[in-house]
C-alpha cells in the first residue's frame, strides 16, 4: 500500500491546491471565510443527501411491525419470512458491484450522477411491493430495493467523507437522517399492520422514494462529483494512477475487509434488534399489538445517539469511544434477556439504540481518513454492501433459531454479536494504510 502514500503525497502538489490527505485531521483547512454562495449550496446538498439517507432508514425501520401481518397473510414461519432480510441484502451486494463497476467504467468524480439510478431502482421495488403480489415477487422486490439502496448508501456516504470542514459533524447529521426515517416508519407500519390493506403501507413508501428521485435530480443533475464538490469551493484530489483497476485495488486492501466484516456485525445487530424485537416483546413479554412502537423507540434512541453523543465522541476520542457504547449495549440487552418486564425491556431497547447510533457514522468518518480518496467512494460503497450481509445473515439465523427454539433465542444471539463486534474493532487499523 506504500504506493497510495506515494501518490497522495507527490511533491508536484502545490501549497495552495493540495488536498486534505485521508490520514489527516479532517478540520476546516482555510483561513478566511467560506463564501455564502458555497454554504448556500453545500446546505442544500447535505440536506438533500439527509432525505435519502431518511429514505433507507424508513426502508429498514418499516418491516419490524410487519412482520407478524406478512406472515399471517402469506402463512410462512420464522425462517421463510427471514428470506425478505437475505434477498435484500443480496440485492445491496449487487447494488455495490454495480457502484464499483459503474465508476470504474466512468471514471473518477462521475459517481454522484449514480445517486439517482439508486432511487428509480426503489420507485420499481415498491410499486411490486405495495400491490401485495405473491410472497415470491414480494421477496424478488426487495432484491431490486436492496440495490438501489446500496447505490446511494455508496454515493451520499462517500460523498460527505470526502468532505474537508467538519466532516465528522456532517457525517453525524446525515447518519441521524437515517435514525429519523427508522423512527417514523415503524409509527405508521404499525398502524398499516393493524388494517386489511397492510401493503399500503409501501404506498406512502412510494411517495417518500418519489420525493427522493425528485430532490435528487433537482439538486445533483447530472453533474459529477467533482463538480458538485466544485460548487462548494472545495478543491478535487488526486485521482491516482491506478484509476482502471479500483475494484482489484479495493480487495487488496486488508482494512476494507475488517471495517466491512465490523459493519456486517453492527448491521446485523441493528437491523435483528429494530425487527424481531416487537416479535419477542409480543410473544415472550406479553405485548400486545402497540409493541410496534417499541421498534421506534429503538430508532428514535438510535437518531438521538447519532446527534446528542456528538461531543462525547469528540472528547474521548471516536475510536476508544466505541468500545464503552458496545459494553453498555451488550449490559442493556442482559437487562431485557434476564429481567421479565415489559417496560423495562422497552426503555432497555432505546437506550441500546442510544449508544449503538454513533457506531455507524464513526465507522464511515474513520474510512475517510486511512483510505485514499480515490478509492473512497468504491471502498465505502463495497464496505456498506458486505454490512448489508449483516442485515440478512443475522436476522435470518436469528429466525431460523426461532423456529426451532422460540423467539426468546434473540437476545442471546445480540449479545454474542455485539461481543463480536467489539472484538473485530480491535483489528480495525488505526491509522492511514
Amino acid at each position: 500500500m506504500d504506493d497510495f502514500k506515494t501518490e497522495a503525497q507527490s511533491p508536484s502538489t502545490t501549497p495552495q491546491s493540495q488536498p486534505v490527505l485521508a490520514g489527516e485531521q479532517r478540520a476546516d483547512v482555510s483561513l478566511s471565510p467560506i463564501p455564502k454562495r458555497h454554504q448556500l449550496h453545500e446546505r442544500i446538498q447535505l440536506v438533500t443527501l439527509c432525505w435519502t439517507l431518511f429514505l433507507a432508514g424508513w426502508n429498514d425501520g418499516s418491516l419490524g411491525p410487519l412482520i407478524p401481518r406478512i406472515q399471517q397473510v402469506y402463512h410462512v414461519g420464522y425462517t421463510v419470512v427471514s428470506l425478505i432480510f437475505v434477498l435484500q441484502s443480496v440485492g445491496c451486494l449487487g447494488g455495490a458491484l454495480m457502484n464499483i463497476l459503474l465508476t470504474q467504467k466512468y471514471g473518477f468524480g462521475q459517481e454522484i450522477q449514480l445517486l439517482l439510478l439508486g432511487s428509480s431502482m426503489q420507485v420499481v421495488a415498491y410499486t411490486l411491493q405495495a400491490a401485495a403480489l405473491p410472497f415470491p415477487v414480494f421477496v424478488l422486490a426487495a432484491v431490486i430495493n436492496g440495490a438501489g439502496l446500496a447505490i446511494q448508501d455508496a454515493q451520499a456516504n462517500g460523498y460527505v467523507a470526502s468532505l474537508t470542514d467538519n466532516s465528522e459533524t456532517k457525517m453525524g447529521f446525515v447518519q441521524a437522517a437515517y435514525g429519523a426515517g427508522a423512527l417514523v416508519a415503524p409509527l405508521v407500519s404499525t398502524q398499516f399492520s393493524q388494517l386489511q390493506h397492510w401493503s399500503f403501507h409501501y404506498i406512502v413508501s412510494l411517495g417518500v422514494t418519489v420525493l427522493n428521485t425528485v430532490f435528487l435530480g433537482a439538486v445533483f443533475r447530472a453533474k459529477t462529483q467533482d463538480e458538485c464538490l466544485a460548487q462548494i469551493g472545495q478543491e478535487t484530489g488526486e485521482k491516482g494512477d491506478s484509476e482502471e483497476s479500483h475494484f482489484r485495488q479495493i480487495i487488496s486492501i486488508k482494512a476494507v475487509h475488517l471495517l466491512a466484516f465490523f459493519l456486517l456485525v453492527y448491521v446485523g445487530v441493528e437491523v435483528t434488534i429494530g425487527g424481531w424485537i416487537v416479535s419477542f416483546m409480543i410473544a415472550v413479554r406479553g405485548g400486545g399489538p402497540s409493541a410496534g412502537y417499541i421498534s421506534a423507540g429503538f430508532f428514535g434512541g438510535l437518531t438521538l445517539g447519532r446527534i446528542l453523543l456528538l461531543p462525547v465522541n469528540k472528547k474521548i476520542g471516536e475510536r476508544r469511544v466505541v468500545y464503552i457504547y458496545g459494553l453498555a449495549a451488550i449490559a442493556l440487552e442482559l437487562v431485557i434477556w434476564l429481567v421479565p418486564s415489559l417496560v423495562g425491556g422497552a426503555i432497555s431497547v432505546s437506550f441500546i439504540g442510544l449508544v449503538l447510533g454513533p457506531i455507524y457514522p464513526i465507522a464511515m468518518n474513520h474510512a475517510g481518513r486511512v483510505f485514499p480518496r480515490w478509492l473512497l467512494t468504491g471502498s465505502i460503497g463495497w464496505i456498506a454492501a458486505i454490512a448489508t450481509g449483516g442485515a440478512a445473515v443475522v436476522p435470518f439465523v436469528t429466525g431460523a433459531i426461532a423456529s426451532k427454539t422460540g423467539i426468546k433465542s434473540l437476545e442471546p444471539v445480540v449479545v454474542a454479536m455485539l461481543a463480536a463486534m467489539l472484538v473485530l474493532w480491535t483489528m480495525v487499523p488505526g491509522k492511514e494504510i
